[in-house]
């Protein structure tokens, strides 16, 4: 059997247990209030918000969220975020642990910003 794609952020927090998209939806409002001109869209299967680029994904796996703030993200706020696992452009948040929204909140911000400065300065360029 193929598994669906989903071609909307609800419809891929709807697959998800009551629980888990309780938690899909707080990340989803966080991220929405800190880029409020971001595009939601589904990108790599799982949700993602554009403004200039990508800004942020996120994805609900087994045991943690996955939140990618691309390795910029990861890099700025590398302090903030050495008490989670993750990689160059992730980090895993744990399910059974509350959401660090005010965090994630921080990083969207920075990542938009971060993207509108590129955005300029390439029209600069041109």
């Amino acid at each position: 059997m193929k598994a669906i794609t989903p071609t909307t952020t609800s419809d891929y927090i709807a697959g998800f247990p009551r629980p888990i998209q309780r938690i899909l939806k707080q990340v989803r409002n966080t991220i929405r209030k800190a880029a409020p001109k971001a595009r939601e869209t589904i990108s790599y299967r799982i949700p993602a918000f554009m403004q200039e680029g990508p800004v942020v994904y996120f994805a609900a796996f087994k045991r943690h969220l996955g939140f990618f703030p691309t390795s910029s993200g990861i890099r700025r706020f590398k302090k903030e975020l050495s008490g989670y696992r993750g990689a160059k452009g992730s980090v895993q948040f744990p399910l059974d642990q509350p959401m660090p929204l005010k965090l994630i909140a921080e990083i969207t911000r920075f990542r938009v910003k971060e993207n509108l400065e590129r955005a300029q300065a390439k029209k600069k360029q041109k």
